[in-house]
């Protein structure tokens, strides 16, 4: 075949090839459009969400803060930009100290909420701050007031001397769907006004040592500095503010927490009018309820907070709630998790009633608790040669007077040793078992009686350190 001929077959084959393929594409794209006519999901395009950021841009601002430590020993960081890469290796494991006072700076995002200058940003970006100057998106600075923060929900409420300033529009949390397009608008390491976006991951995320907040999961692109920036859904409204990231190596993985809008504004209005935040308490210390716990209390079905230990002198001990009992509803709303517990309690003001539906002993019963004053929530104390118990694997003894003396003159047995079922479940030596199924307990002949009633598994109540917590335990 001659040069020339081989040229003239390409370019029938390619034509050939163009040919087809725009009528391959045609056809497709018309099978698509059929098929989107009768499915209007399909047919709804990427949401362009220019708008979105064109309206807000300017009502979200830059937050930078300049504080001093005190102490001795203190690492020294001062010549060390925060957007370092290994800022925060050494902030983990130290460089070369100084003593006394050191200068800490942080940045961070907010956003404003009325046009008098009120806005809202995390606790922890103005945290030990001795000056904060928020920097509008038009390039002009405020020094700001700290008007309060609130550490147990990470939200702080600034006030800066401006007037006629954008504001964004808030919406509610309570609505949102997983799945949902977001958008996060901050200044992650410093750049302002970024944008980025993703969609709702989860909702009524629970995180350690955040009690009071069902956080919001997305897998929005959220690093440093975007810490108190808005969220907002597709409609423009802000629905949660950008709080905390999953990350192993400082920056985002694709594991974003926002704290919801709703409970931020309700943190607002009360440091606007009382300078604080008043937040409703039970006196009690909760855990999950699995299957097993679910089959051992019997319910139908793994829902509630269970109740591992009642504070004395407390609300709930004053209203006769105990150790064992499973709160399945606090006004009317039904508790699927026990995380979602606290923040409903945290919403309620003290000194008002409230009506727990609780599961205790095979069923259900109504109680009012008139609520208390928010406090730091404690794990209340409990308390110890007889036996082993064959069928849980437990080798115990009754504890000793200043055993008991030490949990308050409560019974209990000592656990000296651990095999079988009772190993498998997770119970350790030095562990104390204060009931069986609810029934506390304070011989070993007692307990044995118990669990020979019990079919397929037990609950057992323990005292671990200062903690309570109920093991279910199979017996097989």
């Amino acid at each position: 075949m001659t040069l020339r001929m081989l040229k003239k077959t390409l370019i029938v084959a390619v034509v050939t090839a163009a040919l087809s393929g725009t009528y391959s594409i045609t056809t497709q794209r018309g099978l698509w459009d059929a098929h989107a006519v009768g499915n209007p999901a399909v047919a709804a395009a990427l949401p362009d969400m220019s708008e979105i950021v064109a309206r807000n841009s300017a009502a979200v601002v830059n937050i930078s803060m300049s504080g001093k430590v005190k102490g001795q020993n203190v690492p020294d960081f001062s010549g060390l930009d925060p957007n370092d890469p290994f800022y925060e290796f050494f902030r983990h494991f130290g460089i070369p100290q100084q003593r006394g006072e050191r200068q800490v700076r942080g940045q961070g995002s907010g956003f404003v909420v009325r046009d008098d200058g009120l806005i809202l940003t995390n606790a922890h970006v103005v945290d030990g701050a001795d000056e904060v100057i928020v920097r509008l998106n038009d390039k002009r600075e405020f020094k700001a007031k700290v008007l309060g923060s609130d550490k147990a929900t990470d939200v702080a409420v600034l006030k800066i001397d401006a007037r006629n300033l954008p504001t964004v529009r808030i919406g509610s949390s309570a609505a949102i769907r997983v799945g949902e397009w977001v958008l996060a608008i901050g200044s992650p390491y410093g750049f302002e006004s970024s944008a980025s976006a993703g969609i709702v991951s989860a909702k009524s995320r629970s995180l350690p040592d955040d009690n009071y907040v069902p956080f919001i999961q997305t897998d929005v692109a959220v690093n440093p500095g975007n810490s108190g920036g808005p969220l907002f859904n597709m409609a423009g409204e802000v629905i949660g503010i950008n709080s905390q990231i999953y990350s192993q190596t400082g920056g985002y993985q694709g594991l974003s927490f926002a704290i919801p809008i709703d409970v931020a504004v309700s943190i607002q209005d009360q440091i606007v009018k009382h300078g604080k935040v008043q937040r409703g308490r039970l006196g009690v210390s909760i855990q999950e309820v699995n299957q097993s716990l679910a089959d051992s209390f019997g319910l139908s079905k793994p829902a509630g907070a269970l109740v591992s230990s009642v504070e004395s002198g407390s609300p709930a001990a004053k209203a006769g709630l105990e150790s064992g009992d499973v709160i399945l509803a606090l006004n009317g709303k039904e508790i699927q998790s026990s995380n979602e517990l606290p923040p409903l309690v945290a919403n309620i003001r003290p000194g008002e009633t409230a009506k727990l539906q609780i599961w205790r002993k095979g069923s259900k019963h109504d109680i009012e608790v008139k609520v208390g004053g928010a406090k730091e929530e404690k794990t209340a104390g409990a308390e110890s040669k007889e036996t082993t118990n064959g069928k849980l694997g437990l080798g115990l003894r009754a504890l000793k007077p200043e055993e008991r003396r030490q949990l308050d003159g409560k019974g209990g047995l000592l656990v000296e040793s651990v095999s079988g079922a009772a190993a498998r479940a997770g119970i350790r030596q030095g562990d104390v078992v204060l009931s069986v199924n609810g029934e506390p307990v304070t011989t070993v002949e007692q307990l044995r009686t118990l669990v020979a009633k019990a079919s397929k598994r037990v609950a057992l109540l323990i005292q671990r350190g200062d903690a309570r917590l109920f093991v279910p335990v199979d017996l097989g």
